[in-house]
């Protein structure tokens, strides 16, 4: 195991160990994480790729792996790879905003990335993995963060102009802007098709030439 590798394991050994959103909430007790802390984020030294998401949801806190859920099939899809390539740290580094799943709302909706996590963690973990050569940002809280003033009013609005999105990051990391692969998100696609039809087609060829070994 190289330096690189051991300072890596250490970082993420405090991550999973990280209770902050349970023993000090960001707007005192009354916002307390209702469950016990369960940290996913899958972090690589050599991963080429960076799928930075939301949260984990229900299923994802219970198995403890990133995207192991209906979401988890269609963002494999858009990537164009199966699921062994996915789950190998030589391809995907997987990080979300918020590492442990933040409850339900009143509807039945996962609530948004318990806000104490990316300001704890999320700029140490990216200097960490400076190996990082393109990043699908999942959703408004991942594409504020990594887009920053590139980010557009709204989620659509950012998506639809991902062409100038990619020209502008392409100098730096380049950053895809994708909605949440959740099946509840249909009707934006149906809504929406130039996602599959050009933005899909161009993720998965700059995914299979960062693969290709």
């Amino acid at each position: 195991m190289t330096a690189v590798d051991e300072e890596l394991t250490a970082f993420l050994r405090r991550v999973r160990a990280c209770r902050i959103c349970r023993d000090a909430p960001l707007g005192g007790p009354s916002r307390m994480l209702p469950h016990e802390p369960r940290p996913v984020c899958e972090a690589s030294s050599v991963a080429p790729i960076l799928i930075a998401g939301q949260a984990p949801g229900t299923r994802v806190h219970a198995s403890g792996r990133p995207f192991t859920d209906p979401s988890g099939v269609r963002l494999r899809q858009w990537l164009g790879v199966d699921e062994a390539s996915f789950y190998d740290l030589r391809n995907f580094a997987v990080a979300p905003m918020g590492f442990c799943f933040p409850g339900l709302d009143a509807k039945g909706s996962d609530l948004p990335p318990r806000r104490e996590c990316a300001p704890t963690w999320r700029a140490d973990l990216m200097r960490r993995m400076p190996q990082i050569r393109l990043v699908v940002a999942i959703g408004s809280h991942a594409q504020a963060w990594h887009l920053g003033a590139l980010k557009r009013r709204t989620l659509t609005e950012t998506v639809m102009d991902w062409k100038a999105i990619l020209e502008a990051t392409d100098r730096t990391t380049p950053v895809f802007a994708v909605p949440h692969p959740s099946w509840r998100n249909s009707g934006w696609l149906k809504r929406h098709p130039f996602f599959e039809a050009e933005v899909v087609p161009e993720l998965q060829r700059r995914v299979a030439a960062l693969l290709e070994r």
